[in-house]
Parts: structure tokens; C-alpha cells; sequence
């Protein structure tokens, strides 16, 4: 699949996409009108991007479809407040992450034939993360993390019958490519305060999965929907480590011994490997409509059980470059969605929606390079038709809930990690996508 891998490169480059928009690292952002119903499409899935929320709603479409558009994001910073392990002493500090804007690209085809057959392919982001701290040599999680960015792209062909007027059904494959980077220091383990290096590790990795859906009429009135989506493994294997700013100083035990010599020298190449393990997705969903008023509820879960762990395999490795195997045992949730759709004219429709999102992140083990917490999400949005042509609109408001931990602990190499305080944030996204009909 050398053509395949090397196109969704090409798909990355184009359309930077990191971030966390849902609980977790999960991305629904695939597509805007879904995002001005508050993502309640599973059952309505009557645009190109039901491939992404339910690729059995293509059978509903007519002739030929093209869509395309992406979100823009705006995630301002979380703000931390209490005590961190990075100092001789435990006292109260505050850390502020960056501001980050990110692009989230998606497009889509359909083909719908005269015999009830369809089919298409889907270009899209279906999770990420983006996190980073102002200065990596001074941050309180310098010890732990500074900079997270992971990108995947997954393009997914589909096929979908409609049997009959009561049920359609589809299904497409799943190839994912993902590219991960990570920084962060490792600190003098005496007094926890002295930075020993800069770690910077980058690599890429590709997974295979599938996905599933059905749609039931019962009545003219009423759409049922049901998707589901496979997990991933993401393997990102030879990953290039880089350790940089090694300190000469500080000695680490009898000779003397220094960073600098078990390195030999003050910097250090060597290859990395990383496991991420992306949670299956299954949605529910009820749409109902009354004239021009369409209504829908979904109920989504997220199967974040497969996310155990996070496993670093560092070659080459040696006392003060440990691999590492950071707990995480995050919990299946399912996030409360409705959204509502008023076709004002045959042109015009306004769009509402609201997301409740809990946190698949428990205390013990939340860190600095995820903060989660359980989310409010508010949208609205517009869509309007041209002749073939299609634009829909959506704006969305991610109020996190404040979120107080207290996990300061000892690793598996005997060192201080975790943080006791809260943590705030927020963010907003925009979507817009133009389809055209052939």
C-alpha cells in the first residue's frame, strides 16, 4: 500500500490536523452540517458525509455527490493551578498552555445507481491531539511533557444497498495513517529541578479497520440509525529520538559520572518506537421529522478501554533514557447528542445542536499532555443551496468543566510524576463545507 500511505502524507501535509475536540483525542469534526445538529446525524446522514456517521444514509442521496470543507480551530490554552514535582520543594504554581489553531480537513464522493447500490470514499480526521507548553526548560511539566502532536488520516471507501424502503445498509474500510511527535526533559532525579537533556521524538505509522451501518424507516416521519467503527493500532516503528542540550554538570553517581559521558558527548541520535491503541466508536440514533422541523437525538460511545496504556521503546537506551509505559486505563463513555435542522425556505435551513461529553480520562492517571475533563459543547449552524451547489456553515463553543486531580506518584523508574490542582480551559471551531451534484 505504498501509494496509499503516501497519499494520505500528501492529505496530512495539506490539511494540519491535531487536536481534541471531543472527550479524549477523538475528532467528530468530519463534517459541518453534522456540526451545526451537534453531530446528532447518525439517523439524518443525508449528505456525502454519512460515510464518516453512517454510511448506510448514502442510499439517500441521488447521482453523483462531492463535498469537501474542514474546520478551523481555536483552543485556547488550559491553565493549571497547584503543586507539580518540579522543584526541591512542593508549592503552588501556575502553567499556562499555548494557544493553538488548527485546520481540520474532510472530503467526500458518492455515487448513487438506479438499482439501489451506492458507493464512495471519505477523507477524514477521526482523532488527534495538539498540546504544548510555552518553554519546554522551564514549564512544571517539563519532566513529563511539553509539546504532544498527533495527526491521522484515514481514507475509508464505502459501499451501501438499499434492500428496501424499510432498510439500507453499509460498510467501507479504514486505512489510517498517523504521525506522532513528543518533547520533553529529563531532570536531574536528586532534587528534581536540573534539566539533563531535551528529548524529541517523531515517527509515523499506518493501521488497517473497518466500519458498519444500518438505516430503518419505520414511517415516513421516522429514521433510524445505528455505525459502527473499528478500532485502530497505530505501530509507529524507527521513530528518530533526538536528545539534545545534555548537561555536564550535574553528577549522577561516583567516578564522577555525567550525563555527558553516558552519552558521550552533548548530544545523542537513536530510534524510538510507540504503540497508540484508538478506541472503537458506535452510534445511535433517532431522527423524526414534523413539515420542516427535523429533530434527531444520538447516543455515541466511545470504547476508550483499549487506551491501557502508552508504550515507548526507546533503543539504544540506558539509566537516564528509560523506555517507558505510562498507565492510562481510560473508561468507555457515551456522549448525549441532539441536534434540530428548520428548512425555513427550500434554500435555507438553521441548524442547532448540543453535546453532553464526558471524560474517558480518570483522575489517577490524567496527565499533562491530556488534560480531559467532561465537556459542554453548543452549536448552530446554517445551510443554504445554490442550483447543484451546497454551503453549510456551523460555529461551536467547548466549555471543558474545571477538573481537580491529585496523582502525584512514583513511575515505573522510580520517578515523580503527576500533578495536585485544577485544571480550565476552552475552545471554538468553525466548519464550513461546499458539496456540488452531478
Amino acid at each position: 500500500m505504498r501509494f496509499a500511505k503516501w497519499f494520505a502524507v500528501l492529505v496530512v501535509v495539506v490539511f494540519s490536523a491535531s487536536s481534541a475536540m471531543a472527550a479524549g483525542f477523538r475528532l467528530p469534526e468530519a463534517g459541518a452540517k453534522a456540526m451545526g445538529m451537534g453531530f446528532a446525524f447518525t439517523a439524518q446522514a443525508d449528505n456525502p458525509s454519512a460515510i464518516y456517521f453512517n454510511p448506510a444514509g448514502i442510499t439517500q442521496l441521488k447521482g453523483s455527490n462531492l463535498l469537501f470543507g474542514g474546520t478551523f480551530i481555536q483552543e485556547n490554552g488550559g491553565t493549571f493551578t497547584g503543586l507539580t514535582n518540579t522543584a526541591p520543594t512542593f508549592s503552588s504554581k501556575t502553567e499556562t498552555q499555548k494557544d493553538l489553531t488548527f485546520i481540520i480537513g474532510d472530503a467526500y464522493y458518492t455515487r448513487t445507481t438506479s438499482t439501489g447500490f451506492a458507493y464512495g470514499v471519505g477523507i477524514f480526521t477521526p482523532f488527534g491531539l495538539g498540546q504544548e507548553y510555552k518553554d519546554r526548560n522551564t514549564s512544571i511539566f517539563r519532566n513529563q511533557i511539553t509539546k504532544i502532536d498527533l495527526q491521522t488520516i484515514v481514507v475509508n471507501p464505502t459501499v451501501a444497498y438499499k434492500v428496501n424502503e424499510f432498510l439500507s445498509v453499509g460498510a467501507g474500510i479504514d486505512y489510517m495513517y498517523g504521525r506522532a511527535k513528543l518533547a520533553k526533559n529529563a531532570m536531574y532525579p536528586v532534587d528534581n529541578s536540573t534539566n539533563l537533556y531535551n528529548l524529541d521524538l517523531k515517527g509515523d505509522g499506518d493501521a488497517w479497520g473497518y466500519n458498519f451501518g444500518l438505516l430503518l424507516t419505520p414511517s415516513q416521519n421516522v429514521r433510524i440509525g445505528f455505525s459502527y467503527r473499528s478500532p485502530f493500532t497505530l505501530e509507529i516503528k524507527d521513530g528518530d529520538v533526538e536528545i539534545r542540550n545534555i548537561d555536564n554538570t550535574a553528577i549522577l553517581g561516583a567516578g564522577p559520572t555525567y550525563a555527558t559521558t553516558i552519552f558521550g558527548g552533548t548530544s545523542f541520535n537513536t530510534k524510538g518506537s510507540a504503540v497508540i491503541r484508538m478506541p472503537a466508536t458506535a452510534a445511535l440514533g433517532v431522527a423524526y421529522t414534523m413539515g420542516r422541523l427535523t429533530v434527531e437525538a444520538d447516543a455515541d460511545w466511545t470504547f476508550w478501554h483499549s487506551y491501557k496504556s502508552l508504550p515507548i521503546d526507546i533503543r539504544n537506551n540506558n539509566s537516564i533514557l528509560p523506555d517507558s509505559n505510562a498507565a492510562k486505563n481510560w473508561k468507555d463513555v457515551c456522549a448525549l447528542r441532539i441536534g434540530a435542522e428548520y428548512r425555513v425556505t427550500d434554500p435555507l435551513s438553521l441548524r442547532a445542536g448540543f453535546v453532553y461529553d464526558p471524560t474517558p480520562a480518570p483522575a489517577e492517571t490524567l496527565g499533562p499532555e491530556l488534560p480531559d475533563a467532561t465537556r459542554q459543547n453548543y452549536m448552530v449552524g446554517a445551510g443554504y443551496k445554490i442550483g447543484p451547489w451546497t454551503i453549510d456553515g456551523a460555529f461551536m463553543y467547548v466549555k471543558k468543566n474545571d477538573r481537580t486531580v491529585s496523582n502525584i506518584r512514583l513511575d515505573e523508574n522510580n520517578r515523580a510524576t503527576g500533578m495536585n490542582g485544577t485544571w480550565s480551559g476552552d475552545a471554538w471551531l468553525a466548519g464550513l463545507d461546499i458539496g456540488y451534484k452531478f
